[in-house]
């Protein structure tokens, strides 16, 4: 069943992106009277049932839209004007915190936080304990990760926080309630991106490791995983997937979701794009778009979101014809689909996939045609870096990728030239170095970085409030969190506020890839959706919104 997206947030969407983006725009229908109140959030147990609201999607109207966030600070010049620009944003959580009296309830039966948002502590297990997972001086988190299988690469988020961990370990940023030091020993398994795997993995943390935190990687795994750890009232932090699912702090309020907006956010901006450049072709048929789809819930969210789009657009569901193969995580090449693809003559490509599928998908491009034949190309935001796409990747020159678009999170790659006088980059790549790690071996390691901030900071926040780092301090930390990640370009800002805005990253940017300068180009403004997703809880029986 595929999330139905109403025509008026649809031509929000649109609006959007003519304003922010500097390309050709088509009229739309003015009919935005009912998202007048979108964004205002939603209290108790109500829940979206349908529409962009149901999956997480933005449901702006274009006068409330914003190019920045209204809490983005000027961007500082070194890593000790970064260290005290977080220092004070910590410091307004926390006061935020207490000036409003959130926490657990000193009888222990209730944690309340931002807009209406509780967790009935009383619903966990009867040995459930705050403090699971700290040991001494020790705080133990569990990461299920690939690191073996087409999502190998993906092993390097987990190295990256890793490096991050150790780092702020030996500047004792984290205390326990007696303001002693804590050091986050974080253990890594490997899961090969298969949940079938993914499970026992869990099921060994939960009963046997115990570890303070679970984090887990991708929309299948953490779909297999996140009842029985929200169950278990374990925090499951910015599980490294952007599936609209995460956007659930009523039902599982221990899960937060990725630094990222949804694949259906996504799935919508494609779709305005496209209907901004329908007079490029022929008006006497219909234009083709292609996809290679995976065959996981991660692939048919972006299938099912897509459809929708064109489903609901008078327009789109009258001039384009959807192609689209499906292929399994693991498949060691992209050929056979490609090559079916190939020969439909599609006029735009979009790849709704990740891992090393993206960079092969650019190759089989390249060799079959479609790259001269498809006016517009598109890279997924789960393969966002120079790493899936530079010419290291594709080999010669590396002109197989140039012309490809992408709806970028805005992440700044380490690998990519644009970011190389960041002084934040220039700082990282210095300590990585001195650690041993490559920064250029790999675009995820940028990616790991951005994932890791908000956890760092969110336990450096919990180490402030009465009673340090604990569980509860620590949910309730994400759950009010608004800081500037070092590894997010300028006008985007990381931020949750309880049931109003589940979920932490809502901005992207269009870009294009420039094969001769090996970096991605700017095409318009950022999109800036903050606050304007609603919560959505997930039925996996029927693959929506209920």
């Amino acid at each position: 069943m595929a999330p139905r997206i109403t025509g008026a947030r649809r031509w929000a969407a649109l609006a959007i992106s003519c304003s922010l983006l500097a390309v050709g725009c088509g009229g739309d229908d003015g009919d935005d009277g009912d998202d007048a109140q979108a964004g205002a959030g939603t209290t108790g147990d109500a829940t979206p049932t349908s529409g962009p609201a149901a999956t997480g999607e933005a449901t702006t109207s274009p006068s409330s839209a914003s190019v920045t966030s209204s809490t983005s600070v000027p961007e500082p010049t070194s890593i000790e004007e970064w260290e005290a620009l977080w220092a004070r944003q910590r410091a307004a959580i926390v006061e935020r915190i207490e000036q409003n009296g959130w926490g657990k309830s000193p009888d222990g039966a209730t944690l309340t936080g931002p807009e209406g948002w509780t967790v009935d502590l009383t619903a966990c297990p009867s040995d459930w304990s705050d403090t699971e997972g700290i040991s001494g001086s020790s705080l133990k988190i569990g990461q299920s990760i690939s690191l073996s299988g087409t999502y190998a690469d993906y092993g390097n988020l987990g190295r990256a926080i890793e490096f991050l961990f150790d780092h702020y370990n030996d500047k004792g940023l984290f205390k326990d309630a007696a303001g002693k030091p804590l050091t986050v020993d974080y253990v890594m398994v490997d899961d090969g991106y298969d949940p079938a795997r993914t499970i026992p993995v869990v099921d060994e943390f939960l009963d046997s490791v115990k570890p303070f935190a679970i984090w887990t990687l991708g929309s299948p795994a953490t779909l297999k995983t996140y009842d029985k750890i929200n169950q278990r009232c374990v925090p499951q932090p910015i599980a490294m997937t952007a599936h609209s699912a995460w956007g659930d702090p009523v039902n599982h309020p221990w899960t937060t979701g990725a630094v990222q907006p949804t694949y259906s956010t996504e799935a919508i901006l494609w779709g305005a794009f496209i209907e901004q450049h329908l007079d490029e072709f022929p008006a006497d048929r219909k234009v083709r778009v292609a996809a290679l789809v995976q065959n996981n819930d991660f692939g048919k969210l972006y299938e099912a979101s897509f459809k929708s789009v064109l489903a609901e657009s008078p327009v789109l569901n009258d001039r384009v014809e959807f192609l689209y193969e499906r292929i399994e995580a693991q498949a060691p090449t992209v050929n056979d689909p490609m090559t079916s693809l190939a020969a439909k003559e599609p006029d735009v490509w979009i790849t709704m996939l990740a891992g090393t599928q993206c960079t092969q998908i650019v190759t089989e491009v390249a060799n079959n045609g479609m790259k001269e034949k498809v006016k517009y190309k598109f890279m997924p935001q789960t393969c966002p870096g120079a790493g899936f796409i530079g010419k290291d990747k594709l080999g010669g020159d590396g002109a197989a990728g140039d012309g490809w678009w992408i709806m970028s999170p805005g992440i700044k790659d380490m690998k990519d030239s644009a970011y190389a006088d960041d002084p934040y980059v220039q700082w990282l790549r210095t300590e990585m170095e001195a650690k041993g790690l490559d920064p250029d071996s790999s675009t995820n390691l940028s990616t790991g970085i951005n994932y890791g901030f908000p956890v760092v900071q969110a336990l450096a926040i919990a180490s402030e409030l009465d009673g340090g780092v604990t569980r509860t301090n620590f949910q309730l930390a994400l759950r009010s969190f608004d800081m500037t990640s070092p590894m997010l370009r300028p006008g985007m800002q990381l931020h949750m506020n309880g049931l109003k805005d589940p979920y932490i990253a809502e901005a992207a940017i269009f870009a294009k890839w420039d094969a001769a300068n090996q970096t991605w180009v700017n095409q318009g403004e950022v999109i800036n959706l903050d606050g304007k997703a609603s919560p959505c809880a997930w039925d996996q029986s029927i693959s929506a919104c209920t």
